[in-house]
């Protein structure tokens, strides 16, 4: 029973939060199965690895230094960071590799981030909850883990693993070849350097006020970060009118839908209102399709006709107005 528990409150909450991930993804959303994916590699590929290689590691350390107390942190403070940031953010070079066609914002590179970062942090929590938690402390132990890895940290690995996101982006964007190798090496460096941080923080504190102040710093980074996503999900907001005011022009679309695809709430307000009218698949991706032709154009832009900008602008474009009569 208690394993199971440990299994749903390690899941379970990971599943919401990477529902919560896709729905601030207003306006151009990844494939689920790229995300059911990047998912998979975290709770399978990053977690069995890091489980593996961080054992090892400190089995390695305990040998060399004979103390419990400095294995312990060094294996939190250098080597569960520097091993787990990077196995995580292979996911996110891999979809950066790999599916170049569905990277293309910094947004992007914190979605696909986040929901590697929140499939290692299923696994992790149901192991600390069950194996620290319940076996060690009954399930007194049990409850408080899940208090202390759902509520107080769930974000942290998604928080810390969003840095080496926003570095791949950011080299998916620049023109610099300089800055393409270098942003992907500074956000991952960040990524390990503020999981560092955190594990360390939570080694050398102790009792209520140490938790209450770490707990306060990690809640401090994440409101950044969120209020950070939301700058982002504004300035995505506006390359729809920015790139897609000539199609209303050239009669592909009307000014009352560019206006409710360029709106936070809007293309979901009528998404959900296809449901009622029998058009919920063609309006879903009608609105879909104008997100990805803006960001498509953005490429563009800036790359010219990398990977086939032109030919897929011309896809979309057809398909678009192919579906605007189908839509209210």
């Amino acid at each position: 029973m208690a394993l199971i528990g440990a299994l749903f409150f390690g899941f379970v909450p990971a599943f919401l939060f990477a529902a919560f991930l896709y729905w601030l993804d207003r306006y151009e959303k990844e494939p689920l199965p790229l995300l059911g994916a990047v998912f998979g590699w975290g709770f399978i590929v990053a977690a069995g690895g890091a489980f593996i290689i961080n054992t090892a590691l400190g089995i390695g350390v305990y040998m060399f230094t004979g103390s419990e107390v400095t294995t312990d942190l060094t294996t939190g403070s250098i080597i569960a960071p520097l091993v787990e940031e990077i196995l995580k953010g292979l996911a996110v070079f891999i979809v950066f590799l790999i599916f170049r066609k569905e990277f293309d914002s910094i947004l992007d590179g914190m979605i696909y981030a986040g929901i590697a970062a929140l499939g290692f942090a299923a696994t992790e929590n149901a192991f600390y909850i069950y194996e620290h938690g319940y076996a060690e402390s009954g399930w007194g132990g049990f409850w408080f883990l899940v208090f202390v890895r759902v509520i107080l940290v769930g974000w942290q690995h998604p928080f810390y693993t969003a840095f080496t996101g926003i570095g791949f982006a950011i080299a998916r964007m620049s023109k610099n070849i300089l800055a393409k190798f270098i942003a992907p090496l500074a956000g991952l460096t960040i990524a390990i350097l503020t999981h560092s941080f955190h594990n360390t923080l939570a080694s050398l504190s102790t009792g209520f006020d140490g938790l209450a102040f770490g707990t306060f710093l990690d809640w401090s980074g994440w409101v950044v970060m969120l209020l950070f996503t939301f700058w982002m999900i504004r300035r995505e907001g506006q390359l729809l009118p920015k790139h897609l005011t000539e199609e209303v022009t050239a009669g592909r679309v009307t000014h009352a839908q560019l206006r409710t695809a360029a709106s936070p709430f809007g293309a979901s307000m009528a998404i959900l209102g296809g449901l009622t009218s029998g058009r919920f698949r063609a309006t879903s991706r009608f609105y879909q399709v104008m997100g990805e032709l803006a960001h498509k154009k953005e490429q563009y832009s800036l790359h010219g006709d990398d990977g086939g900008n032109l030919a897929i602008i011309e896809k979309l474009r057809h398909e678009m107005e192919a579906l605007r009569p189908q839509v209210a």
